[in-house]
């Protein structure tokens, strides 16, 4: 889009104005099958009050990004009703030889094969169980830090919650997911299923992290499951259908 490779103001790929006008722009386009986002880092929120969900809901389309593209999953979802994939992005993965991980990206957005991940993606359990929800989620500081704004995060029905971030510390994760649960909003939730981690602690703080996340979540009776390759990963990226109903079964998400 125009604005793609944009530099300024500040850190920003063009103005929020100008990034709406391409975002639109490339919904309105009929030419257009999907939106792949280029990388993440910050900016995307402030372009929420001056989104059109009207042209959106007319014009439905794949959208795939992740990190700081959390705020449009959430704002896709929550006025336009529409499914999104936390899926690679331009820089950050289809750049790199081994940055995506082809088989759940076409297993997700092209649904040549079922959609299903498990051990082999990197998931190992930390709380048996079994549990059926809309997979929604996302990077848990963008989702912490929408609540009490018109665009929040919302979980209005059986829910398996993917949360994922980078550079964020054992106390951080244990005092946002503590966010979450007084907020209310695990109340639907039947299934926890955490990110790589490896983007925010070295292996060796990997205990304490998952300490850390079992303390926040206190007397949740759900499955949790910890070490899925997406979103902040050094390589083969998943893509994940965000609301899509999935099954959850110990360390495997079934569609």
């Amino acid at each position: 889009m125009p604005h793609a490779l944009a530099r300024g103001p500040l850190y920003y790929a063009g103005s929020a104005a100008d990034r709406v006008a391409d975002l639109h722009a490339a919904f309105a386009d009929q030419s257009i099958e999907g939106v792949l986002c280029t990388r993440g880092g910050w900016g995307s929120a402030e372009l929420l009050p001056l989104l059109d969900a009207d042209l959106v809901r007319a014009n439905p389309k794949v959208f795939a990004g992740y990190s700081d593209h959390t705020s449009l999953h959430t704002w896709l979802r929550n006025a336009c009703g529409l499914a999104t994939f936390y899926a690679p992005m331009i820089a950050a993965d289809w750049s790199r030889e081994d940055g995506v991980d082809e088989r759940t990206w076409r297993a997700a957005l092209h649904a040549e094969t079922p959609w299903k991940v498990g051990a082999a993606d990197g998931l190992r359990v930390l709380q048996p169980g079994e549990a059926v929800g809309r997979l929604l989620g996302g990077c848990l500081s963008l989702l912490t830090e929408s609540l009490g704004t018109p665009w929040a995060f919302k979980i209005d029905e059986p829910c398996i919650l993917f949360l994922e971030d980078i550079h964020t510390k054992p106390f951080q994760w244990d005092r946002m997911l503590q966010h979450l649960r007084f907020a209310g909003l695990l109340r639907n939730v039947r299934g926890m299923v955490f990110g790589d981690m490896s983007a925010n602690v070295e292996p060796s703080e990997m205990p304490l992290l998952e300490a850390a996340c079992l303390h926040a979540l206190g007397d949740f009776k759900g499955p949790i499951v910890m070490g899925l390759r997406c979103g902040h990963v050094g390589h083969g990226n998943r893509s994940l259908p965000l609301g899509a109903w999935v099954t959850m079964k110990d360390a495997e998400l079934n569609e």
